[in-house]
């Protein structure tokens, strides 16, 4: 059926969908039944939703005569006259969502319209370009920021739903106005706050976004100053969850991005537990996951808080010690440049055995052999040996070959 054709008097007034039970108010204007039942029972409203006029009466009578109109209408569409013309689809996608989100401010059925223009959105890289040069993303955020001033469960559902459509949008500096928009302040306080609250589904939606805009290189301090450790943790949450493997992705490149732009930040996600929750996923981890974990492990346990977190976790050096030599070239390197970390500044008897008895010493002996492969992290091998070598040479498992390599008694 031709939606798109319909006449807009066969349309509901409140969910514009073509009605099947038209009944008339007392204003005079018709609507779905079931629409404005909820109207004035389940929202209590005493208004007419189009005219805004307050009623005293919430009787309803049966339109008749436009339920067979569009009864007719619908059998029309069965064999379309041939001389018929009908407008270009786009065009009419067009006029169908300017007059939605210009009355999106208006409306009282916000997720209702919301979902209308994403369906529209949605179509393709054609109606994309509409929306954004329609106004329609001044509109959405418009609608996302304003809508937060309201603590009710229907306003915030109309936030994530307009996360729904910001999502489909490149938020590239190509295109900037756009890119402009969403990273002002109140925007992304928005986003951020559905990424700690939201459902599932609006979580990934805000974990995209997020992601498109760390890509412009985007200055995260003013965020994180208004968020603090929530952010964090509800990046690291996601990360966590493990449901989405995608949107586990996507946090671990946001985390990435922020760590390393700002030390400062690096505080704040040990704080949240950084540390722990990456060690705990690493050894279950997919060789793209684990690589991006150790990346940020690295770039924590460079202040000594987060070497401290580090040396203080149970399965700290045991989970680093296993991925050498195990995981990836690139791994092995991070893993190595992980326990130089440790062990120059926190070379406790405790961590120098468990170096050992995990084999992480024996690895490291094995990257030497290993001739003209990670020959830059060879060094750190060669530095954190000889550092230790007294203490390790104590134990049967240190290499007699070694010993002379080094030349050790």
């Amino acid at each position: 059926m031709d939606k798109m054709n319909c006449p807009p008097d066969f349309r509901c007034p409140i969910s514009m969908e073509i009605m099947k039970d038209p009944v008339t108010i007392v204003t005079g204007v018709s609507y779905e039944r079931k629409n404005i039942e909820k109207w004035f029972f389940v929202y209590n409203k005493k208004t007419c939703p189009t005219t805004m006029q307050c009623v005293e009466s919430f009787d309803m009578t049966p339109n008749h005569t436009l339920k067979r109109l569009i009864l007719a209408w619908k059998e029309t569409l069965v064999a379309p006259s041939s001389t018929s013309s009908s407008m270009p689809q786009p065009l009419i996608k067009h006029d169908e969502m300017v007059s939605l989100f210009t009355a999106l401010e208006s409306s009282p059925f916000k997720v209702s319209s919301m979902k209308k223009i994403r369906a529209i959105v949605e179509l393709g890289d054609e109606t994309k370009s509409d929306f954004i040069r329609s106004g329609g993303v001044e509109a959405v955020v418009g609608m996302l920021i304003n809508q937060f001033d309201n603590s009710d469960f229907v306003s915030f559902q109309a936030c994530e739903e307009a996360l729904g459509i910001l999502h489909l949008l490149p938020l590239s500096k190509q295109d900037e106005k756009s890119f402009q928009l969403i990273s002002k302040p109140d925007p992304m306080r928005s986003i951020a706050i559905i990424l700690q609250r939201g459902s599932a589904e609006a979580r990934f939606y805000a974990i995209t976004i997020f992601r498109k805009i760390a890509k412009t290189g985007f200055n995260w301090n003013s965020l994180i100053e208004d968020q603090g450790i929530d952010l964090f943790k509800s990046l690291l949450e996601l990360v966590y969850d493990g449901i989405c493997n995608k949107a586990s992705s996507y946090a671990l490149e946001i985390l990435f991005e922020i760590l390393s732009s700002s030390k400062k930040s690096r505080l704040k996600a040990i704080e949240a537990g950084a540390i722990c929750i990456l060690i705990e996923l690493l050894p279950d981890s997919n060789r793209s996951k684990s690589e991006k974990m150790l990346l940020l492990i690295k770039l924590l346990c460079e202040s000594p808080e987060g070497r401290m977190a580090m040396v203080d976790h149970s399965l700290g050096i045991p989970v680093i010690s296993k991925t050498l030599l195990q995981v990836s070239n690139l791994a092995t390197k991070l893993g190595v440049k992980i326990l130089w970390q440790v062990c120059n500044f926190h070379p406790t008897e405790r961590v120098l055995e468990e170096m050992l008895m995990h084999g992480a010493v024996k690895k490291m002996v094995t990257l030497l052999h290993l001739e003209g492969r990670l020959s830059s992290t060879k060094k750190k091998v060669l530095e954190m040996l000889k550092m230790h070598c007294n203490s390790w040479k104590r134990h049967q498992c240190f290499p007699c070959d070694l010993k002379d390599y080094l030349g050790v008694k």
